[in-house]
């Protein structure tokens, strides 16, 4: 029983060292542009070699990569503890979440969908539009529309998440909008598209 403990343990320690890694890099990213960042000041900040750095996620850029992935993708857990209810219900907690976890990470969250100084990159483009899919199809599947949406259907999905994303930068970045002001904006719109647009696609 003790060997098993311990073997556990050790598989466990590469995959905290990683975590370790990331955290860091994605709190610089946050802080500077992608040029002003180093693997070296990575490797530092975590206490670990940069070789290890290297090992886990490749190139500097392949790290970046990373941190956009994580900070823009939602994942699959988010969806599946939103609490049950009714459509304004669902609505509501969605919208709550994306405006909790964005203003939690607001820094790191800014840098990635701006990219960071890298806009126009096709790799970050990509992440960055795959994180969109990602959030649109998590969209459809918290309203129970994800059963096989139609292509039509997804593409709604991606405007209002384009929409959600534009309006947390107005409240973060410019402080053009309050909190309060983000969530009616967002939540009435999520509710009026799924009554009146979605219908629409078929």
């Amino acid at each position: 029983m003790v060997h098993v403990e311990a073997t556990r343990r050790r598989r466990l320690e590469p995959d905290a060292r990683r975590e370790q890694i990331l955290s860091v890099a994605v709190r610089l990213f946050g802080e500077k542009p992608y040029a002003e960042v180093s693997t070296t000041d990575v490797a530092r900040i975590a206490g670990v070699a940069r070789g290890l750095v290297n090992h886990y996620f490749g190139t500097k850029k392949d790290l970046y990569l990373e941190v956009v992935r994580i900070m823009l993708t939602v994942p699959a857990v988010a969806v599946e503890r939103l609490p049950g209810g009714d459509l304004p219900e669902r609505a509501e907690a969605i919208v709550n979440w994306f405006l909790d976890v964005v203003s939690r990470h607001s820094t790191s969250w800014l840098a990635a969908i701006s990219a960071g100084g890298m806009g126009g990159d096709a790799e970050v483009d990509a992440v960055i539009a795959e994180a969109v899919d990602v959030a649109a199809d998590s969209v459809l599947e918290a309203l129970g529309l994800g059963e096989r949406p139609a292509e039509a259907l997804r593409g709604m999905a991606r405007a209002y998440v384009g929409l959600a994303i534009y309006t947390a930068r107005e409240w973060l970045q410019r402080g053009a909008l309050s909190r309060e002001q983000v969530h009616t904006l967002l939540s009435t719109t999520l509710l009026t598209m799924v009554e009146r647009v979605f219908p629409q696609a078929g």
